[in-house]
This record gives structure tokens, C-alpha cells and sequence, in this order.
């Protein structure tokens, strides 16, 4: 199995990356906040990695740090969620978040997450509330792997692209999440904070 892969940042299309490690290219899906903390093209980048085999293809997905692969990996084991649920928690919030979420039995604030509704979240609260000991206070990023979270913050013009790449990553429809972003987007706000404005929009709606 991989488990991690350290190479050059060839290309970064939200969910997807392409990492080439010594002339390899491999194509590595990753939640969408680790995009954010992704230096520019032609860096060297390590990514924490966990690797899906399936009878019809083999998966690689890729994250900052330990704590969101583990947080991914026990998400995995929850009847019902598959990894695209588990990469658009990964993608809404950090690991800390959703551990305070479980333990607190926030079913409203979880039914937010894109594809999760009132019994998927309540079966997540149940299964992982006595499983995420070892998963919180783990956001710390890999070095060099930060670059692009700071410059995304002086790049303004570009943020509302970003977020509209992102949120259809995660399964909205572009025409509706185009209209958010220009509903929501103010000059200044970086991508992240396009997109969490839009997700709780669409949460509370």
C-alpha cells in the first residue's frame, strides 16, 4: 500500500492533483481544503496518502496530515458513508471541528455537510463518538505543503473561481453554486471563506 507520496506538484484541479515522483505521475483525490494549503505548480509537495483498491480501479487519496487520513479512514467504516461523503467532511470542516461536533451530538450542524442528511449524521454520532480519541488536535500540515493557504489571501481576484471549482467538486450544481458565490463574495475573502459562507447558506436553506 502507499502511504505517502513526495514528488512535484504537476498539476492541482480540485478534487484532483498530480504528483510526479521521480518521472511517475500519480493522480491523488484529496478533500478540498488541503488544496488550499498546496504550494504553487512545480514545487515539491509530501502527501499523506491512503490508497483504495476496488475490483475496477485503484484509488489514491491524499491528505495534510495524519489526522485527516485517519479521520477519512474511520469514516470509511460507517454504514453509509462512502469516500465521497468522507472526503466533503474533510472538505467542509477540519478534523477538530467534526470531533467537537460528534462528541457534542450536533445533528444540525453535521445534516451541513454536503450529502449527509438526519440519519446519516445521527448513525456517524453513534458509530464514532468513542473512535475519535486519536484523530483531534492533528491539523497540523506537512512543511512546505502551506504556500498556497497564504496565497490564496492575497489573491482576491481569483478566490471566487476557486470556490466555484470547489463546490462542484463536491457535488453542486455549477449554474446554482455560480449564482451563491456572486450573491455571497465580497472583495478580499479568500476562497476558503467563499465556501464556508456558501455552505452554511446551503445548510440552512
Amino acid at each position: 500500500m502507499i502511504g505517502r507520496i513526495k514528488g512535484t506538484l504537476i498539476q492541482k484541479d480540485p478534487p484532483m492533483m498530480l504528483v510526479d515522483v521521480n518521472g511517475v505521475g500519480y493522480e491523488i483525490e484529496a478533500p478540498v481544503r488541503v488544496f488550499f494549503e498546496l504550494p504553487e505548480n512545480g514545487a515539491v509537495v509530501t502527501i499523506i496518502t491512503h490508497m483504495l483498491v476496488r475490483e475496477d480501479a485503484q484509488i489514491l487519496y491524499g491528505f495534510n496530515n495524519n489526522g485527516q487520513r485517519e479521520l477519512f479512514r474511520k469514516l470509511l467504516k460507517v454504514n453509509g458513508i462512502g469516500a465521497k461523503s468522507a472526503l466533503a467532511v474533510l472538505s467542509t470542516m477540519s478534523t477538530d471541528e467534526f470531533v467537537a461536533m460528534i462528541q457534542s451530538q450536533d445533528v444540525n450542524a453535521i445534516v451541513k455537510i454536503p450529502g449527509v442528511g438526519k440519519k446519516t449524521a445521527q448513525r456517524l454520532i453513534i458509530e464514532m463518538r468513542d473512535k475519535l480519541g486519536d484523530v483531534a488536535n492533528d491539523d497540523i500540515s506537512l512543511p512546505g505543503n502551506n504556500a498556497q493557504a497564504a496565497n490564496l489571501s492575497n489573491m482576491p481576484a481569483t478566490a471566487q473561481s476557486e470556490a466555484l471549482i470547489a463546490l462542484q467538486s463536491l457535488g453542486f450544481r455549477p449554474q446554482e453554486v455560480n449564482m451563491l458565490i456572486k450573491q455571497i463574495a465580497k472583495d478580499g475573502m479568500t476562497a476558503e471563506e467563499i465556501i464556508r459562507l456558501c455552505l452554511q447558506h446551503k445548510g440552512a436553506s
